[in-house]
């Protein structure tokens, strides 16, 4: 959590909850009304290997599908019918790439000076108190030694402090500098530091806002016309333009239907 401190006083993000809206699933139910205009950040395709990261677009060339500012990744990686299967990369839901949030923030920069921004972390992840992460060695000769539970990412102290309380989630408050996004995840894993992005994500000037729900596979972005714009055009981005009462639910690409699986 470099560059991060801890918010006790949680009332500097009700205005959040004051203008969330709409059916669970909607853009307005993840970032706020009442910005002039609002972005879509698909979550880059990623593989196992060295290959770099593909777009959802790309995909749907090779799996027969319609891109489109709603499309779900269920839909795309599903071949249409005479296209070649896709069961090779696959995206990250709740938590956008390292690589893609640093462009996102680059995009965000100049909309936000040298102002503070406060980083909203939704409290279930595992990894926050250490007790939905698992850790196992192998020794020399093959065995697996017990199981142990890492030490949490986030101290006691700070998992003791309120909750900024939304509809369906809660989270603990940060205030710091905004590329000390790229800093948020878990210290303590046999991959190294493993990134988180924000759930939420605002300037204290609150002209524009992040949001991640945890079980999307895309990030949103609410702001003035100019910075949705910026957004649209970042060469290292996928994004789409959308509106706050638009349908992100797994059933909401209504262009590519998922096949029906039989029994």
């Amino acid at each position: 959590m470099d560059g991060l401190e801890p918010v006790a006083d949680v009332s500097v993000g009700d205005w959040i909850a004051d203008r969330l809206g709409g059916p669970l699933g909607s853009v307005g139910s993840v970032v706020p009304d009442g910005f002039a205009a609002y972005a879509r950040v698909l979550h880059p395709v990623e593989f196992d290997d060295d290959r770099p990261p593909l777009t959802w677009s790309r995909v749907a060339e090779l799996t027969g599908r319609v891109p489109h500012a709603l499309m779900q990744w269920a839909a795309v990686a599903s071949p249409a019918s005479g296209a070649a299967t896709w069961d090779e990369g696959d995206v990250r839901v709740g938590n956008l790439a390292p690589a893609a949030l640093a462009a996102l923030i680059d995009v965000l920069a100049p909309f936000t000076g040298e102002q503070d921004c406060f980083h909203a972390l939704w409290e279930g992840w595992g990894w926050v108190d250490g007790r939905g992460v698992r850790i196992f060695s192998v020794s020399d000769d093959g065995r697996v030694e017990p199981a142990r539970v890492p030490e949490p990412g986030v101290s006691a102290e700070v998992r003791a402090l309120p909750r900024l309380r939304l509809p369906d989630r809660d989270h603990l408050l940060f205030r710091g500098p905004l590329r000390a996004a790229l800093d948020m995840g878990w210290h303590e894993s046999p991959l190294g530091f493993e990134p988180q992005s924000p759930s939420l994500l605002w300037p204290a000037d609150r002209s524009w806002c992040v949001g991640a729900e945890i079980d999307f596979d895309s990030t949103l972005v609410g702001g003035s016309a100019g910075l949705i714009a910026a957004v649209l055009a970042a060469p290292d981005l996928e994004a789409w333009p959308v509106q706050p009462g638009d349908d992100l639910s797994a059933s909401g690409d209504l262009i590519n239907p998922v096949p029906a699986v039989d029994g």
